[in-house]
Formats: structure tokens, sequence, C-alpha cells
């Protein structure tokens, strides 16, 4: 038996390796935040899923010249949920809310809800908007870019203010609102409110070029 016979006998298969989540890839030490991804690439940089326990950061961010990029986009939804109505200031109520609908997500389509979640803001996030330029006495609007950051706050107040309508003057939990809304704007449908905000504000900025 030769040299090289030899060595392939002796040379145990070795077992893959499998990439293990690290800290703060797990969002509610549920679901896996690298498994997610952006179909949109202008946003792609700017949705932050990185989560280190609870998301309540307490507003370390607020003096930090764009802290908000370093904000996860779990947490500003929730925050984003709490501008109005009765969940103002209630953030635990909210952020439970928000993690029952992610459970309900997971449980009917069997897949990541991170990955909706993403895909609702992606669909949701304005490509235009207008302005206004004055000419001497004469205002004009005029249609201008979106930048990343402002789609991305943009998509995330709708996404929040959609759910949120839904629960004035309806028996409807907070809960099964953010579940229609997200797999709605996930699935590009305009009967949500936040699909809906970004085609007639793309259709205004068409018609002011």
């Amino acid at each position: 038996m030769s040299e090289a016979e030899m060595e392939q006998e002796t040379v145990e298969p070795q077992e893959e390796i499998k990439p293990i989540a690290g800290i703060g890839t797990l969002v509610f030490g549920k679901w896996d935040a690298s498994e997610v991804t952006c179909k949109d690439p202008g946003l792609a940089p700017y949705i932050n899923l990185t989560t280190v326990g609870v998301p309540h950061t307490g507003g370390r961010h607020a003096n930090a010249w764009f802290g908000k990029a370093k904000l996860s986009v779990v947490e500003r939804y929730i925050n984003k949920l709490m501008r109005t109505g009765p969940y103002t200031g209630k953030k635990q109520g909210a952020m439970k809310a928000f993690e029952v609908a992610l459970d309900s997500i997971a449980d009917k389509s069997g897949d990541n809800p991170l990955q909706t979640f993403v895909d609702a803001i992606c669909n949701g996030a304005p490509m235009e908007e207008i302005t206004r330029i004055k000419f001497g006495a004469v205002s004009q609007p005029k249609a201008v870019d979106s930048s990343p950051s402002r789609r991305l706050d943009v998509a995330l107040r709708n996404l929040a203010k959609g759910a949120q309508q839904g629960t004035h003057k309806s028996k409807r939990t907070l809960t099964s609102c953010i579940i229609n809304e997200l797999t709605k704007a996930a699935a590009g449908d305009v009967t949500s409110f936040a699909v809906s905000k970004k085609e007639e504000l793309e259709r205004i900025a068409a018609s002011a070029r």
C-alpha cells in the first residue's frame, strides 16, 4: 500500500461546522436576525436588527448625531406604537403586543417573522417625495428623491400608524392590527396603510416632476 493511500485511510471526515447565532442576533430570544435578508439595497445598510436582551435602550441615542441609526428597528417600531392613543408611554404593553404579533405570524407562515417585518418596511418605504420651491411669490411643488434614512423613518411611522388606526372605534386588539398591517405590507397589498401612503406620495411626486 502506498503512502498516499495510507493517508487517505487515516484522515477522518470532519463534521460540518454550523454558524451559531452570537450575542445580539436573537430578537426577543427567539428569532435569528442573521437569517433575514433585505431586498432593497438602499435600505439594507440602515436596517439594524441587533438586539441585546430587551429592546429598551432608555433613549441613550437621543443626543447623538444620527444616533437612531444604531438603534434596532424593532425598538424604533415599538417606540412608534407609543406616539398616540391608549398606548402612549406604555412601552411594556406595546412591546408585548409586538412580540405576540411576531409569534402569530411565525405560527401562520412557518417562516422567520422578522423577514415579514423587513419586507413590510421595504414595501412601505417611499422612493420620492415633494418639496416646495419658491420663485418670487410663486410656490411650486417639485419631486425629490428620499434619503434611505428618511425612507426608513416614514415606513416605520406609517406601519405603526396603520396598526393604531385599526384599533380606533373597534374591538380589535393592537396585536391583531399589527399582524394585519405587517402581513399586508409584506405582500405589497394596497389595502395596507403604509403601502397606500407610499403609492399616494409617489403618485403626487410623479405629477410634480
